[in-house]
């Protein structure tokens, strides 16, 4: 009886809004960290940007909170909103991890492959981007999700194998004669891995709700 009830009261659209604004200040926040992976006298600005961007996504993600409480109806399982929402929050917190990392070592000289890392997270997240508004209607775009979040998987898959180039790299160079350029550089390196893995961990989500709605 509850669940025909369900099928027939109006869902609460506005979820679907905060989920698509906090996409984006994932994608605002990977195109800030591609840049302060530039490096120069901007690293620090760039850096700042993505803590603001991180803000704000935590202030999205406690609406959404609020929401699930307070909400009758939700477009789907409380547990999944909100297994979706902080797998979301978990990247962008993972990129502002990844900028304090730069501002503690003041680093502003990166590494080729660094860069490479913050090409795929800007990949991975202008997919999840696209995914994100096709959760409005899950039954019929469900092939293109699973296009998209298997895409993303194959990009992390790529991220861990350019994370190893990099930290070899580091050894057979510059930690040759400067043992703190390793730490800094492999430090540097495993926050950038986790911006992907995070990603990952948001298909991971969506793979799940398609599974569940089909």
């Amino acid at each position: 009886m509850m669940g025909w009830f369900q099928r027939i009261m109006p869902r609460e659209e506005r979820f679907f809004d905060m989920f698509e604004r906090h996409a984006q200040c994932l994608k605002e926040g990977s195109d800030a960290l591609r840049a302060m992976l530039d490096g120069g006298p901007k690293t620090a600005d760039f850096c700042a940007k993505i803590a603001a961007h991180e803000h704000q996504a935590d202030l999205i993600t406690e609406e959404v909170m609020q929401a699930i409480r307070r909400s009758f109806i939700t477009p789907f399982d409380r547990g999944d909103i909100r297994g979706l929402i902080t797998s979301m929050d978990d990247a962008i917190d993972q990129m502002n991890k990844t900028a304090k990392a730069v501002s503690l070592f003041e680093v502003d000289k990166f590494e080729p492959q660094m860069r490479q890392i913050g090409d795929l997270t800007i990949k991975t997240a202008a997919l999840m981007s696209e995914a994100i508004p096709l959760l409005r209607s899950l039954r019929a775009n469900a092939p293109r999700l699973n296009v998209l979040t298997e895409e993303i998987i194959r990009l992390e898959e790529q991220s861990d194998q350019v994370c190893l180039d990099g930290l070899k790299a580091l050894l057979q160079g510059p930690a040759r004669t400067d043992a703190m350029a390793y730490i800094k550089g492999a430090e540097i390196y495993d926050h950038l891995e986790k911006v992907v893995d995070c990603f990952q961990d948001v298909a991971n989500r969506i793979s799940g709700l398609v599974i569940e709605h089909l």
